[in-house]
């Protein structure tokens, strides 16, 4: 990732990884708050520390919110990458995408939620390069499994483009419903989700 470079200020906290602390801490809060609502007053006392010591590590609110926006598509990236293996059918890569996309959501929900709400508005020149990156990243893993399974006549005669984008969004739009801690887990809507739509990418015979 990037390193932007700025002068620090205050003097460092004295935790254990403070950087991914003060990250963790902010994604609840803005999730919880909003971005223009949350402070860093709040974040500071949610960390535990002065503002000075989180100032030491990001210079503004606006570095934080850009920093959890990366941290959590590096996050979803790898994790989703371990899930997939080179010898799984289409169908099974599929699911398995599906279902670690659900599993690092709802274990990373804040990050997620303000990933979510706030990735279109970054503006820090090198946390833009780095997101668009891994999210290009990101999909093509996913159409790259759509692309295999109708290349080898496994999936029917569809767009990947097109496909990589409606599993995405229907992924990503239980942000806006779901709730950790609930009688389902994610991972069972990706799961039934990954049904519907294989009953519709499959050759009919």
């Amino acid at each position: 990732m990037a390193q932007v470079i700025k002068k620090r200020q205050g003097r460092p906290p004295t935790m254990e990884n403070p950087r991914g602390r003060i990250l963790d801490e902010a994604a609840a809060l803005f999730a919880r708050d909003g971005y223009e609502s949350a402070s860093l007053g709040s974040l500071a006392d949610a960390v535990g520390v002065t503002k000075a010591a989180i100032y030491h590590y990001y210079p503004n609110k606006k570095e934080i919110y850009e920093a959890i926006i990366v941290q959590t598509l590096e996050g979803l990236l790898s994790h989703v990458t371990r899930r997939l293996d080179e010898n799984m059918t289409p169908s099974e890569a599929l699911s398995s995408f599906m279902s670690a996309h659900a599993e690092y959501f709802e274990a990373n929900y804040h990050g997620f939620v303000t990933m979510l709400v706030g990735f279109g508005g970054m503006e820090n020149s090198a946390f833009i390069v780095d997101a668009q990156k891994i999210r290009r990243n990101y999909e093509g893993k996913l159409r790259n499994i759509i692309e295999h399974g109708v290349a080898d006549g496994h999936f029917r005669q569809v767009d990947p483009s097109v496909t990589t984008r409606a599993v995405l969004s229907m992924l990503n739009w239980m942000v806006r419903w779901f709730k950790p801690g609930g009688e389902r887990s994610a991972v069972s809507f990706a799961e039934e989700y990954c049904d519907l739509i294989l009953g519709g990418l499959r050759l009919q015979t």
